[in-house]
Order: C-alpha cells, then sequence, then structure tokens
C-alpha cells in the first residue's frame, strides 16, 4: 500500500493511493497515519479494507491536491550521517566505527513539494536525498535478526542541512539539521510488503535539473536491520518514529567548489518504489 496524508498544512486525514492513482480517503477507518496505526495490526486490517469502495478525494496528488508529511505526529526522527562510504570520502571523512546518529527536530518536518526555507544568515544550506524507514511495532533491545519486522515501511526523506551550522559552529550536528522545512518526508509511505529489498533502491536529486545524487542504498555502510538494532539499544523505538537512513556522495558541500543553495531554485528528488518530491527553495 501506498498510504498518505492530504489537505492543508496542520489539518491533514489519512489515505491511500488507489491502482488508478487516485486519493481515497480513510478518515473514517483511522484518525490519522501515526503512532498505533502504524502497527502490524492497525496495516494489517487496512491491507484488507476494499480500496475502490472508499471515498474519493478530488484533485490529483501534488498536483492540486496537496501531500502533507506521510508520518503525522512523528515522535522521534532519528539520522544516520556518514553512512555511505563515498559520500564519507567526499565529505574528507572517515567511515565512522559505529554510526553516527542525530536528531532532526519534529518542526523541521513539512510534505514532500512544499517550500524549503533557506534560515536567515545561511550560505550553506544542503540537500540530502535519504532512504526513511518508519516504526510500526516498537521495542527495545531488538536483535538484528527481528529488525525488520518492526518495520511498518518506507520513504523518501530529504535531509536537508545547513553546513556552516552543522560543522563549522559549536555543538552538535543538530543545530544544523533542524531548522525549520528541513525535513520533507513523503510523498507515500510505502508498506514494507512493497519493498522486498530496501538495499537494492536507487534514489537521485537533482537543482533545478542537473543531477547531483545519483546513488544507491546497496552502498550503506550501516544497512536498516543493523540500524535498527543499533538504535534500540539507545533508547525505545516507537510506532510512527522516522529513521534517515543517510545519503549518497553528491552533496552541494561534496563539489569543488562547494554549490550551495540558493532562493528561486527547486529540488527534485526521489527513490525508486518510493515517489518523488519537488520543493521550491525560499528565503526565510
Amino acid at each position: 500500500m501506498k498510504l498518505l496524508r492530504y489537505g492543508p498544512a496542520g489539518q491533514e486525514k489519512p489515505g491511500v493511493l488507489d491502482a488508478q492513482g487516485q486519493v481515497r480517503d480513510l478518515s473514517g477507518v483511522i484518525p490519522d497515519l501515526a503512532g498505533n496505526a502504524l502497527l502490524p495490526a492497525s496495516l494489517a486490517r487496512l491491507q484488507a479494507l476494499a480500496i475502490d469502495t472508499l471515498p474519493i478525494v478530488p484533485g490529483t496528488p501534488q498536483k492540486d491536491l496537496r501531500l502533507g508529511p506521510c508520518v503525522g505526529n512523528i515522535g522521534k526522527f532519528i539520522c544516520i550521517g556518514l553512512n555511505y562510504s563515498d559520500h564519507a570520502a567526499e565529505a574528507g571523512m572517515q567511515v565512522p566505527p559505529e554510526p553516527v546518529v542525530f536528531n532532526k527536530w519534529t518542526s523541521a518536518v513539512v510534505g514532500p513539494d512544499d517550500a524549503v526555507e533557506i534560515p536567515r544568515g545561511s550560505v550553506k544550506t544542503d540537500w540530502e536525498v535519504e532512504l526513511g524507514v518508519v516504526i510500526g511495532q516498537g521495542g527495545r533491545y531488538i536483535a538484528e535478526a527481528d529488525a525488520m519486522a518492526h518495520v511498518a515501511g518506507y520513504c523518501v526523506v530529504n535531509d536537508v542541512s545547513e553546513r556552516e551550522y552543522q560543522l563549522e559552529r559549536a555543538g552538535t550536528w543538530d543545530k544544523g539539521k533542524g531548522c525549520d522545512t528541513f525535513g520533507p518526508t513523503g510523498p507515500w509511505l510505502v508498506t514494507a510488503d512493497e519493498i522486498p529489498d530496501p538495499q537494492a533502491l536507487h534514489m537521485w536529486l537533482e537543482v533545478d535539473g542537473k543531477r547531483y545524487q545519483d546513488g544507491s542504498t546497496a552502498t550503506m555502510v550501516y544497512q536498516v536491520p543493523f540500524l535498527i538494532s543499533y538504535l534500540s539499544r539507545f533508547m525505545s523505538l516507537q510506532p510512527g518514529d522516522v529513521i534517515s537512513t543517510g545519503t549518497p556522495p553528491g552533496v552541494g558541500m561534496g563539489h569543488k567548489p562547494p554549490v550551495f543553495l540558493r532562493a528561486g531554485q527547486t529540488m527534485h528528488l526521489g527513490i525508486d518504489g518510493l515517489g518523488t518530491q519537488t520543493q521550491r527553495i525560499v528565503q526565510a
């Protein structure tokens, strides 16, 4: 299933994409695509629905029908840094001996096609296409062999990053990662049954039509089952938590000279099977 949230910002309703590409309303079935609605039993109930009997939502998704973030009320937005060896090399950093873990504040989360704001004073706002893993069944101390049973599904994430804030000013990476609008998420939450191998997905990102990132989840250093198990040693994972798993090479700071975003530009990005995002860049 391709689950989604549609409508004005802050007023999104849950929906599902039917075989004809139309949105069907799920608000009579679940209150939101969030929390316990992502548990395995809830997803099984959704899978059993006769989707074509649900109300049609007028409009074409990502055209005249706005899509919101594909997960509502995200509890934790956990990110993994330097998780592609070729990206670590372009950043001039070593592949870490353990995953680098940081957070995006949930106030950064926006829809897949909402505008991305360059923070006031920023000169190094950058892009990162990433595979998002959405937790269904929560847990602590999850064995790697059991980890995939805890996945509700997958989505596209743009881990927008301000590099000066992240790397050149005192403090943690979080400062440059959690600015408002720095977490476009969606368009769909694609349930795990539709993605048999999350380590075999092509991913790409373009700015104003120029392709900068063109990679694959196959080159992740720490793969999805390990990441879930690893993170669950340090925190309980809960339904609706999002794990953004790192980016392939081609980010702006990796170019010589570096290339950063400017107001008026457009990012377009996607992952095979998970959909695409388009964001206009504006000045905050």
